[in-house]
């Protein structure tokens, strides 16, 4: 817990100065102060907002035990093997098979699978996914994994923050534009080396967790390779249209078309397999 309260605030203060130095650089001490005010703003909502903010990115709709009683009460049981309170649980309806969890802590999460998913695995495969998601619960993964998704995306888009700087008139504001197109490209990578820095080794520790969760490291292995196999071949145009995201799901949910191809915050799921069924044998 503490490790990942320590990575959360590294995280935080590194947005903060990658944000002042792009504002320094962009529109010298008054452009820092801004930047500096607009990454303080953003960290504050990307705590207490992210989690809902992503849902509703996803058109994640939540269900209970009357909507969808096998799903739920899947949830209820694999939370209960895995001592935690029970999350809010939703459906997103997207054909692609993928799920994610969010939330700052344990007492405030929520676990979400799409329709895909769902069609596609058996429930035992189900039950492994599911596991996996509830061990980033427990991990307390779920807020740097949202945190640094929100913040990505605002990072992403500081093309807009670069033109508002570039072309002023007065000398503190008048930055070379090779310096301002540089910044740009610059930051959106900064934001996905960052994703994969956190992203990847919390991926196998969730695999290991999730297999001990539903006691069945096979079903978890099984699940991987078919979420794989489908995912490639069904688009999820929201998370085409915000990659920020794809780091919450549990297989890359992205085209490896282009630059996303070169930055994937996920390890091989050959290699995920393995280890999976390393722990059964």
């Amino acid at each position: 817990m503490l490790g990942n309260w320590l990575k959360t605030s590294i995280l935080m203060a590194g947005i903060v100065v990658l944000f002042g130095m792009v504002g320094a650089a962009l529109g010298g001490a008054g452009g820092m102060m801004i930047a500096l005010l607009i990454a303080a703003a953003m960290n504050v909502y990307a705590y207490w907002f992210s989690d809902t903010a992503v849902l509703k990115m996803y058109n994640a709709q939540e269900v209970d035990a009357s909507s969808a009683p096998q799903f739920y009460g899947m949830i209820r049981e694999l939370s209960q093997n895995a001592g935690l309170p029970m999350p809010k649980v939703y459906i997103i309806d997207e054909a692609q098979p993928n799920a994610f969890a969010t939330g700052r802590d344990p007492e405030h999460a929520a676990v979400a699978a799409t329709t895909g998913i769902m069609n596609i695995l058996s429930e035992r495969e189900l039950r492994g996914v599911m596991a996996h998601e509830l061990a980033h619960v427990k991990h307390r993964d779920t807020l740097i994994s949202t945190i640094s998704a929100t913040i990505a995306g605002a990072i992403s888009s500081i093309a807009q923050f670069g033109m508002l700087f570039a072309g002023g008139g007065d000398r503190e504001r008048n930055v070379h534009p090779a310096v301002a197109i540089l910044i740009m490209i610059l930051a959106p990578i900064a934001a996905m080396l960052i994703q994969m820095a956190i992203s990847r080794a919390r991926e196998f520790e969730a695999d290991r967790g999730g297999a001990e969760i539903c006691g069945d490291p096979r079903a978890l292995a099984a699940a991987l390779e078919k979420i794989h196999n489908y995912a490639h071949q069904i688009p999820m145009e929201t998370a085409e249209a915000h990659p920020e995201t794809a780091q919450m799901m549990i297989i890359n949910p992205l085209s490896a078309d282009g630059i996303k191809g070169l930055f994937s915050t996920h390890p091989q799921t050959e290699e995920r397999v393995a280890r999976l069924l390393a722990m059964a044998a």
